[in-house]
C-alpha cells in the first residue's frame, strides 16, 4: 500500500478520533512532511479529515467516501476491494479483469456508472454519490445451468444486508430485483463465461446496483414511478457498511452455494408468490397466477387457460 492509503487504513480505523502526525510518521517509517503531503492529497478527494493544531488528523464520522479501506473492517471474508470513482460498467472493467487471470473475490466498486446495465440490455441508471454499484468476480465450479443460483444468492444477500441496516423489509421480485416500500431499490445482473469443453463456468461477473439514497434532482422520469431508495439521506459510512453486508452475507451463502438451502430464504422473501402478473417473452405478453418458486430458482405460473408451466428465464411485470 501506499503512504496515502496506510493513512485511509489508519484513520478509518480510527475515525472520530485524533492521530498526530508524529505517530503516522512513526508507525509508516516516513517522515511528518510526508503524512502532511499525504493528507492533502486526501483531502483533495474529498475525504472529510480535519488537521487540528498539537491533535493531530481526524477522518470525520460523517465521511461518506467508501474506499477499501472503509470497507474492511467490516468485512468477515478475505476479498479484495477495489474503487474506482467513475466506469462505464463495473461489469465490463471486472469481466476484462477476469480474462487477465484476476482470482475470485476480487470485487470492484465505483461511485458512478456512465454505462451502467441491467437485464435484457436495458441502462442501470448510475448517478455518482446516490448509489453502490459494484461488481464481485467468482470462479464458482458450476455448470452453467445453475449459474441462476448465484443471482438468486445474490438476492437474498442484498435483502439481509437491507433489513439489517435499515430495519426496513425487503422483497424479492423475480428473478433479480430487490424492493423496499413497493419501490425497486436494487437490481443484480450476473455474467459469465462458459468452458465449452467441461460445460462449466469459467468466471462469473456478478453485478450489484443499490439505490442507497435519492439522487440530487430526483430519478429521471424513465424510472420515477418504478424507483425508490433504502435511505432518504446518506449518514456517515453507510454505503461502506452496505457494502460489506452484502459480500458478507452473500460469500456465506457461496460457500454451500451448491446445497440450495438459502431457496428457502428466497421463497419466503417473494413478493410475487400468490400473486397476478404479466408474463413477457419476446414480443409476447400472457396473464397468469405466481404458483411458486422451486429449489432451482424457477417460477412456477398458472395461466388463464389453466396449463401450468415452469419458467427458467424471462421477464415479469407485477403491479406494486
Amino acid at each position: 500500500m501506499t503512504i496515502k492509503e496506510q493513512i485511509l487504513s489508519v484513520l478509518e480505523q480510527n475515525k472520530g478520533k485524533s492521530v498526530s502526525g508524529e505517530q503516522l510518521a512513526n508507525m509508516l517509517f516516513c517522515s511528518r512532511n510526508a503524512v502532511w503531503k499525504a493528507v492533502k492529497v486526501l483531502q483533495n478527494e474529498g475525504y472529510a479529515i480535519e488537521a487540528v493544531t498539537k491533535k493531530g488528523y481526524c477522518l470525520s464520522k460523517e465521511n461518506t467516501i467508501l474506499s477499501p479501506q472503509s470497507v474492511e473492517p467490516y468485512l468477515e471474508f478475505p476479498l479484495r476491494i477495489l474503487t474506482v470513482p467513475e466506469v462505464d460498467s463495473t461489469n465490463n472493467e471486472l469481466k476484462k479483469m477476469a480474462e487477465a487471470g484476476e482470482p475470485e473475490g476480487t470485487v470492484l466498486v465505483a461511485n458512478r456508472q456512465t454505462g451502467g446495465k441491467g437485464r435484457m440490455g436495458r441502462q442501470f441508471f448510475s448517478p455518482g454519490d446516490s448509489g453502490l454499484y459494484m461488481s464481485v468476480l467468482l470462479r464458482p465450479k458450476l455448470s452453467a445451468e445453475d449459474a441462476l443460483l448465484i443471482t438468486t444468492a445474490a438476492a437474498v444477500a442484498v435483502a439481509k444486508a437491507i433489513e439489517a441496516l435499515s430495519g426496513k423489509k425487503a422483497g424479492i421480485k423475480w428473478v433479480n430485483d430487490i424492493f423496499v416500500d413497493g419501490k425497486k431499490v436494487c437490481g443484480i445482473l450476473t455474467e459469465a463465461a462458459v468452458d465449452f469443453e467441461s460445460g462449466g463456468l469459467q468466471y462469473a461477473v456478478l453485478g450489484i446496483g443499490i439505490n442507497v439514497c435519492p439522487p440530487t434532482g430526483g430519478f429521471p422520469p424513465a424510472v420515477r414511478d418504478v424507483a425508490g431508495a433504502v435511505f432518504k439521506n446518506q449518514i456517515g459510512d453507510i454505503k461502506s457498511r452496505l457494502c460489506a453486508g452484502v459480500l458478507n452475507h452473500f460469500f456465506e451463502i457461496y460457500q454451500m452455494l451448491a446445497e440450495k438451502r438459502f431457496m428457502q430464504e428466497y421463497q419466503a422473501s417473494s413478493i410475487v408468490i400468490g400473486k397476478r402478473v404479466t408474463v413477457v417473452k419476446g414480443e409476447s405478453e400472457a396473464q397468469a397466477l405466481v404458483k411458486g418458486i422451486d429449489d432451482n430458482a424457477n417460477l412456477i405460473v398458472q395461466y388463464d387457460d389453466g396449463s401450468v408451466k415452469t419458467l427458467s428465464s424471462g421477464e415479469i411485470r407485477i403491479k406494486m
